[in-house]
């Protein structure tokens, strides 16, 4: 509900989230995000299309999401990257607007907001060939292994980890979140959708990255304020929050 944002912001900031990235699924999403962003300093906005969506990125949706990717609350490109558990967009299409967002990147010096279900090895590939060396990106809600996760660092980007982690079925996502250097960690809540365990079920909000965020320090055996501090780091290094500040 819209009138519920400043509480849903409020409960955030109650406990300790300082800054939450509004991420898109269209242009109308986008829009929103970026409305949102400029109505709460604490909210920053990520535009874009995702792979589920591909299908309705034509030039003039394009053309939007680009004079979007210009606006001063805009800090990050996405989501974009590929779905094959779905497909709700052909193979062919989403790779198509996961290259064109990734150009986007490129020219706007933008991170990307990167999301992968059930492609792993085409968006390495995509990722390979585009030669995004030059720009940051995170792998958003990570559900690979620790194998997958170190490719992905080995492009230079984050792995950021949701409630996910929190499931029982969840063994190697933890095996990735106990391996992987904490300097390329980021924990992140997908709101409305995957709620942490003890709110599984339920809709997801931000203030629970902070059940994600213990959980993450639960297994790699460091103190919650450990993780915080790092993970706060993380995320202030990919989307630069210093430059609103």
């Amino acid at each position: 509900m819209l009138e519920s944002i400043p509480e849903i912001i409020q409960r955030a900031k109650d406990l300790g989230v300082e800054k939450i990235v509004a991420a898109s699924s269209d242009l109308s999403s986008s829009r929103r995000s970026l409305e949102i962003s400029q109505n709460f300093p604490s909210v920053f906005a990520a535009v874009g299309i995702h792979p589920h969506e591909a299908s309705s990125l034509d030039d003039t949706v394009f053309s939007e999401i680009e004079k979007l990717a210009g606006e001063q609350r805009v800090l990050a490109i996405g989501e974009t990257g590929l779905d094959y558990h779905y497909m709700h967009s052909p193979r062919e299409v989403q790779i198509r607007s996961f290259r064109r967002h990734i150009e986007l990147a490129k020219s706007t010096r933008l991170p990307l907001v990167i999301h992968v279900r059930d492609a792993h090895e085409d968006v390495l590939s995509v990722l390979r060939e585009e030669n995004t060396h030059c720009i940051n990106a995170v792998i958003h809600c990570f559900t690979g292994d620790y194998r997958i996760a170190m490719e992905y660092i080995d492009e230079g980007f984050y792995i950021s980890f949701s409630g996910i982690v929190t499931f029982k079925n969840a063994e190697d996502i933890r095996e990735a979140v106990r391996k992987i250097p904490v300097e390329k960690i980021l924990v992140e809540t997908d709101s409305p959708y995957l709620a942490p365990i003890p709110f599984r079920g339920k809709k997801n909000e931000p203030s629970y990255v902070k059940y994600v965020a213990q959980k993450v320090a639960e297994l790699r055996e460091v103190s919650f304020e450990e993780i915080a501090e790092k993970t706060t780091a993380n995320a202030n290094s990919l989307f630069r929050f210093d430059m609103f500040s």
